[in-house]
């Protein structure tokens, strides 16, 4: 019978186990690190060209900006419906738009979030909050008797018009300013903020005034009063028309525009939310008349809205909303707006 040796605890492998041993480790870490495959080149980048906002339009300079186009008062555009007694809420009229209104339990506002002090979001609550938001919530009180009774819808600025002539909103509050042109389309109530066109820079900046921007870069936006209003006063300036109000913010905060210029409301809530920059030069060209946009051929709807911004200006609702929004990036007012009527 064979004899088998067993090794002590502690006792010393023998030499040629020991180099076997090594042999196989070595030929399996051999064989497991063959050489690798090569890499997959990549493009270094240089992050220095940041992405322009989508829809962003680059309008170069122009020897032939659009004229100047006539006031709202030259055309009777500001003379709006005057309302009758107003229904009290809950008892609209039959037939026509307040009754449909009502019955559908809801009235549609079309608006947009992006545009500070005005229609924004508010990441707290993720609710709609600003002025434009405060009157149509005024709108819906006096409908329904409850100011949450509301469906908002966002739109462009150039959506407003197809909107409203579709029937898609029954109002639009979203920094709607009255001109000649507009009031072919639109139904405006009476003003309820008037704006006028100024510039916003950095802190720092060599622009003060129109004059400076000649050959800068200039961020407006697309289907509105404000780019034209660049054109005329400033011919030689590089337009990057953007398609929210916000996205100029950040085309100046990424360095692709040397400034911005729109309403003074508008840019009072840019500069709210960023510090570095700052409103100056004098107003540009005429003032601005905001209204409530409603469809050109529901004039009941148009003198319902006109009776709640009378009651907002007689009862103090107005000027708390102004000063709750406007009065410290604006500074204080006397009052709204006075009313016009055509009839």
């Amino acid at each position: 019978m064979t004899q088998m040796r067993l090794s002590r605890p502690g006792a010393r492998p023998r030499a040629r186990h020991l180099v076997g041993t090594l042999a196989v480790a070595v030929l399996t870490v051999l064989t497991g690190c063959a050489a690798p495959d090569p890499l997959t080149p990549t493009v270094a980048g240089t992050y220095t060209t940041r992405p322009m906002t989508n829809g962003a339009q680059i309008i170069p300079p122009t020897n032939n900006p659009p004229p100047e186009p006539p006031p709202p008062e030259s055309c009777g555009a500001l003379a709006s419906l005057r309302p009758g007694p107003q229904p009290p809420p809950g008892q609209m009229p039959p037939g026509g738009s307040l009754a449909e209104i009502a019955a559908r339990g809801r009235l549609i506002v079309g608006t947009d979030q992006n545009t500070n002090l005005f229609s924004f979001r508010d990441p707290t609550t993720d609710t709609l909050q600003g002025l434009d938001i405060d009157m149509a919530r005024e709108i819906a009180r006096d409908i329904f008797g409850d100011p949450t009774r509301i469906e908002f819808r966002l739109l462009t600025s150039a959506g407003r018009f197809t909107a409203l002539e579709h029937n898609d909103v029954d109002v639009v509050a979203h920094g709607f300013s009255i001109n000649c042109e507009r009031a072919q389309r639109v139904g405006f109530s009476t003003e309820y903020v008037r704006a006028f066109q100024r510039i916003l820079v950095p802190h720092g900046s060599d622009i003060t005034g129109p004059a400076d921007l000649a050959g800068k870069r200039v961020c407006t936006f697309i289907d509105t009063t404000s780019l034209g209003t660049v054109q005329r006063v400033a011919p030689d300036a590089t337009i990057i028309a953007v398609p929210e109000w916000d996205d100029c913010l950040v085309t100046m905060q990424k360095k692709q525009a040397d400034a911005t210029s729109t309403s003074d409301s508008i840019l009072a809530g840019l500069a709210s939310q960023d510090p570095n920059f700052q409103i100056v030069g004098p107003r540009l060209e005429g003032e601005e008349h905001w209204a409530i946009g409603v469809n050109k051929y529901k004039d009941d709807l148009v003198r319902f809205v006109n009776g709640t911004l009378d009651r907002i200006r007689a009862d103090g609702t107005w000027m708390r909303i102004y000063d709750r929004w406007l009065a410290g990036p604006l500074g204080p007012v006397a009052g709204s707006p006075p009313a016009i009527y055509r009839d």
